[in-house]
């Protein structure tokens, strides 16, 4: 039986670049899922589940670090491969931290791709060559000292950062959630006052340098 595999995504020419390594090589997997938000990869996960999930970090809607702990807090027997154009310390830790098993940044080769999959399908854990430098002891545990999400933002408001920083106006933000309008502003109006922020231009700034949203 082949693996059921999930992509997740929102450029098409990395979906079809990762697609065409496994039509390759990877012979025993089967991609049943194309997604292109991290909102819908929750959604999806939730309702069908899958055997690996291949999820890029910077998607709109719900960015890849967000939707993966969602994923593994629902079923903390997910496997994830986390996909990145960046292969920076911050992003390795972020991505492993929210329960990934695997990191590949999208420049590597149908090999590493492949390889990763069967590794974190198998229970393993795998980076991929441009970032195992960053294997020390005591990443994960002794050196968790190191940055911390200090801000207090609860989930949602994260999404709604995110939903702010991608462009969204209060009335599609409400829409999305399925929420009013004036609770959205309830939440706009706690992170302002929890980052100490005052200005729309500071909140994307913001959004981006953490890593929320991207542009």
């Amino acid at each position: 039986m082949k693996r059921k595999i999930v992509l997740a995504d929102d450029h098409a020419i990395v979906r079809n670049g990762v697609k065409a390594a496994l039509e390759k090589l990877g012979k025993n997997m089967e991609i049943v899922a194309e997604i292109s938000n991290g909102k819908d990869l929750v959604d999806y996960a939730q309702k069908h589940g899958a055997d690996v999930y291949v999820v890029d970090i910077s998607m709109p809607v719900l960015n890849g670090i967000e939707a993966v702990e969602r994923i593994v807090r629902r079923n903390p027997d997910a496997k994830v491969v986390m996909l990145s154009m960046y292969d920076d310390r911050v992003s390795v830790e972020k991505s492993l931290k929210a329960g990934a098993k695997g990191f590949i940044v999208k420049v590597s080769t149908a090999d590493e791709i492949v390889d990763a999959i069967e590794e974190v399908a198998a229970g393993r854990f795998y980076l991929c060559s441009k970032v195992s430098k960053y294997i020390v002891q005591g990443f994960l545990g002794k050196s968790s000292s190191r940055k911390r999400d200090v801000t207090g933002l609860t989930p949602k408001e994260k999404e709604v950062l995110q939903l702010i920083a991608e462009g969204y106006s209060s009335k599609q933000i409400a829409k999305s959630f399925n929420l009013s309008l004036n609770t959205i502003h309830v939440h706009r109006n706690n992170i302002m006052k929890k980052l100490g922020i005052h200005k729309q231009a500071e909140l994307v700034r913001y959004a981006i340098k953490e890593g929320i949203a991207q542009l």
